[in-house]
């Protein structure tokens, strides 16, 4: 019977045995809630019929609730106070002020969406932000699965209708150790790497389908070794010497301003593609989500590593040393 009571009463019943037990009458109740008193009656009838015991007694001192009345008044304000909750919550996300973001992110773009969730919440410190990572396949399908308001990534998933924000360009270039005995060499063919030692991002990344592609257009059949699933492995199995790779030049702008790597001057590199926000267009995002969409448009770019200037400056380094 109890799982009957919770699954059928409602709203309007708990609000007329509240207003009878605080008026201690039903026609004071049914003037309050505007309603006529055989309709409180009736509301208050079909909520004891539900419980399946008396829920309210007559007395000299007017209408009481018995000891199962107080546990269903109990119930009454719970319900009464999440909604009131609720409503908080709603106007807040109307405003933009408060709620709840979903973020996705594909793993190269972990140097700095952490910056960009940083700098949206110091404008917004009430809305809770969670951050998923993983490759862009993995970030696909949670797309899929609606299971984010957007994701943080490069191309688009072909499969799936969505709304692209532009939030800047991402630059790959080709690193190799420092004493790389084509570091200091200008204008280096992709053809010249045909024998050099290729580590590779795994299977379902989109920076090892970049690279597959560059090499295929170029019809350079690249000699692979170790394939792995972090970029600070690749980097740092680079700096030890056991390959070069191509990467994302936002994973290593740290090793480039402290010389622990280099950027080899290949003639069509960097190769420029472009980060998006992207969100499904049949997903209703609430106004929090909505905000830091409009907010990574419009100031997401200066968020990104500085890249470009710091690899002409290290290319001009090298040419300027070998004069």
């Amino acid at each position: 019977m109890a799982g009957r009571f919770l699954r059928e009463l409602t709203i309007r019943q708990l609000r007329a045995l509240a207003a009878v037990h605080r008026d201690r009458s039903v026609t004071s109740a049914a003037k309050r809630l505007h309603l006529t008193q055989p309709a409180v009656t009736l509301q208050i009838r079909n909520l004891q019929a539900l419980a399946g015991l008396p829920l309210m007694q007559r007395t000299s001192e007017g209408m009481l609730l018995t000891d199962a009345g107080r546990e269903v008044l109990a119930l009454s304000e719970r319900i009464e106070a999440a909604i009131a909750d609720c409503e908080t919550s709603l106007e807040m996300m109307a405003g933009k002020t408060a709620g709840r973001i979903a973020i996705g992110a594909v793993s190269t773009s972990k140097y700095f969406v952490p910056f960009m969730i940083s700098g949206f919440s110091k404008l917004h410190p009430n809305i809770d932000i969670t951050l998923s990572i993983g490759n862009r396949q993995e970030i696909g399908t949670a797309l899929r699965g609606y299971d984010l308001d957007f994701a943080i990534m490069g191309r688009p998933p072909a499969d799936i209708d969505m709304d692209v924000h532009l939030i800047g360009d991402h630059p790959h270039v080709i690193i190799a150790p420092t004493s790389h005995r084509l570091a200091r060499k200008a204008r280096v063919a992709l053809s010249d790497l045909a024998n050099e030692t290729f580590l590779m991002r795994e299977p379902g990344s989109g920076t090892r389908g970049l690279m597959e592609q560059l090499f295929e257009t170029a019809a350079v059949r690249p000699k692979i070794g170790m394939a792995m699933s972090s970029n600070e492995t690749i980097k740092q199995a680079v700096i030890a010497g056991l390959g070069i790779a191509f990467i994302s030049a936002h994973t290593v702008a740290t090793e480039l301003d402290e010389r622990r790597l280099v950027t080899l001057d290949v003639v069509g590199l960097p190769v420029v593609r472009q980060w998006f926000a992207l969100a499904r267009k049949d997903k209703v995002l609430l106004p929090p989500a909505r905000a830091m969409l409009d907010f990574l448009s419009a100031k997401g770019a200066q968020f990104l590593p500085r890249t470009h200037g710091r690899l002409r400056l290290t290319r001009a380094s090298a040419r300027s040393s070998r004069r």
